[in-house]
């Protein structure tokens, strides 16, 4: 049965191939067959417009100079590209799962940190962020939602996701999985769904770990080691090394760590406890734990260098700290008080003094990587592709509306459906709740027919001077453009939502007082992301045409002499490398 789901899921709807680029001439500057290596950055958040103000500079910021030189450095080898889009939703998990398949949600069927699956059963224990635990009975596919971020740790608490004692500088990696906490598939006799084999395709770890690659990663929850794709369990096979601090942790002091900057993160921002994510501070101490393991990797070390390995075919990891430093306004829930303000001053992205910081960290840090690389005498031989998984909306700050807040409005899509949700999905289930940011995915109840849900969502809003603020309801076909027809097989996908809310620009289901941007949506914003391809042996370039996120993951396995072809999302979706890159026209 499983095989049967899987083997739909695979073929329903797909998009065809993309038409290749010209062919170009023999062209020297373009990648050649010395690449051994491949770090693969993701900034999560940042825009290609925050890398042109950084690297050129901005009237008001660093006196109209530069403010990322490493980056700007890497740009005059590399190949830049303007029109880069994330996946759609643009949320961390498919904008992650995109880069390192080849492949779109329709396809992958990860769809958000927390989701809904059709086919598969509740946890055998409640998680940590409250989606109940229920029954799976094999061959019953009652549905649930699906949770892969910091709810499924054993004690998300803790930065190791474990105890905090065993391995205290956040060392928990896979080891922190509850495997109690996972969804259950009720095809494969109600065993839990681990992360990697959550993911419906292949990966680029997957087909570099069976060639006999090296593959390392480092992401901000245990249950980001979904990059393995599928194979094993409770262990994935294709990741040789997985380092993953929670970033929804309790914030400590980190003695040791010193970010580039000179911050001494032993000392932490003690006026922002709650987590990581609260203070534009502690953001860059919690990032620096992943920017060392990286560092330890260079040298042929493994992540908190316990043991010589060997330098990685792959590896890289996310930044956290320009997504902070979009979102965040630093706010004291008890008092009021508000400590520093991040985002941006205007629509032309004029980074707030908190986001430069942010940006300069990150900077600094990728420059330390480049010098290592160099001392180690392996810069050349190696490929430095940095994007991210998401941008953030709006780049306007001051058109930022949270629906969820009382001074504004008080109600959602979710809130106005909420009768056809399933309880998981709710606001009044008790539950973990809706999946709503920037954007609504909505999932009904079998009893609930989607056109007359989408026609209450449509009447509703001009009604009450649109309330939910919404901009575009896509449902029925016109959802189908995108993804699966929703259901369960054979007739549709168990993971496609039944409706998608994308709100107007600006407006957020978010009650949050820290909120300033969010992501997950469709627009602009969202889903234009930086797309830097650099070497030494590249000349500058800039592409103006349109490309993806996805188009990494295909793009890496050629660089390194691997066959795209070997990726589910190639073969399926017809995802062709990222252009001006290699000789020959071999696009």
């Amino acid at each position: 049965m499983k095989q049967r789901i899987l083997a739909i899921a695979l073929s329903l709807g797909l998009v065809g191939a993309t038409v290749p680029p010209p062919a170009h001439a023999n062209d020297s500057s373009r990648l050649g067959n010395n690449i051994k290596h491949v770090l693969l950055i993701s900034i999560d958040g940042m825009h290609v417009l925050d890398y042109l103000n950084c690297s050129r500079g901005i009237s008001g910021v660093n006196g109209g100079q530069p403010y990322c030189p490493h980056l700007a450095e890497l740009g005059e080898t590399a190949t830049n590209y303007l029109d880069t889009s994330t996946s759609k939703p643009s949320d961390s998990f498919p904008g992650l799962t995109a880069l390192v398949t080849g492949a779109s949600p329709r396809l992958a069927g990860a769809f958000y940190d927390v989701s809904y699956d059709r086919s598969l059963a509740p946890p055998a224990a409640d998680t940590g962020n409250g989606l109940l635990h229920g029954t799976c009975t094999p061959g019953v596919f009652n549905g649930t939602s699906t949770e892969y971020e910091e709810g499924i740790d054993k004690n998300q608490g803790f930065v190791n996701g474990i105890d905090g004692v065993s391995t205290p500088n956040g060392d928990g990696g896979v080891n922190s999985i509850d495997p109690m906490k996972l969804p259950r598939d009720p095809a494969n006799n109600c065993k839990p769904v681990f992360p990697w084999n959550f993911i419906r395709t292949n990966t680029i770890f997957g087909v570099i770990h069976e060639a006999g690659g090296y593959t390392a990663w480092s992401d901000k929850h245990p249950a980001y080691s979904s990059v393995a794709g599928p194979g094993g369990a409770p262990f994935p096979v294709n990741l040789d090394d997985y380092f993953s601090p929670e970033i929804n942790s309790n914030v400590v002091p980190l003695p040791g760590i010193k970010t580039p900057l000179g911050q001494d993160c032993s000392s932490i921002d003690t006026l922002q406890t709650g987590s990581w994510t609260d203070s534009f501070q502690n953001i860059q101490c919690y990032d620096m734990l992943k920017v060392n393991a990286i560092l330890n990797e260079i040298d042929g070390f493994n992540h908190n260098r316990t043991k010589r390995t060997r330098v990685p075919t792959i590896f890289g990891m996310n930044f956290q700290a320009v997504s902070v430093g979009q979102k965040l306004i630093e706010y004291n829930d008890t008092t009021g008080t508000v400590f520093a303000t991040g985002g941006y001053l205007d629509a032309i992205g004029t980074p707030s003094a908190a986001l430069v910081s942010e940006i300069q960290f990150v900077d600094a840090s990728i420059g330390k990587w480049v010098e290592e690389l160099r001392r180690q005498g392996l810069l050349d031989s190696t490929l430095i592709i940095i994007t991210a998984k998401h941008g953030q909306s709006p780049i306007d700050s001051s058109r930022y509306v949270r629906m969820k807040s009382t001074s504004v409005v008080t109600t959602s899509p979710s809130n106005i459906l909420d009768s056809c949700l399933p309880d998981s999905e709710s606001n009044a289930g008790g539950q973990i709740g809706p999946t709503e940011d920037d954007v609504s995915l909505l999932w009904l109840k079998s009893s609930c027919d989607t056109g007359t849900a989408a026609e209450t969502l449509e009447t509703t809003s001009p009604a009450s001077a649109n309330v939910a603020g919404i901009g575009e309801i896509f449902w029925g076909r016109g959802l189908q453009q995108m993804f699966n027809k929703p259901g369960l097989p054979p007739d549709g996908d168990p993971r496609s939502p039944d409706i998608i809310v994308t709100p107007n620009i600006g407006v957020t289901y978010s009650g949050s007082k820290r909120k300033q941007a969010e992501h997950g949506g469709f627009s602009h914003d969202d889903t234009n992301v930086i797309m830097l391809v650099s070497n030494p042996g590249l000349q500058r370039r800039t592409v103006t045409s349109p490309a993806e996120t996805m188009q990494v993951a295909p793009t890496i396995l050629k660089a390194l002499g691997l066959d795209p072809q070997s990726l589910h999302g190639v073969q399926k979706e017809g995802t062709q490398v990222l252009p001006s890159l290699f000789p020959n026209g071999n696009e």
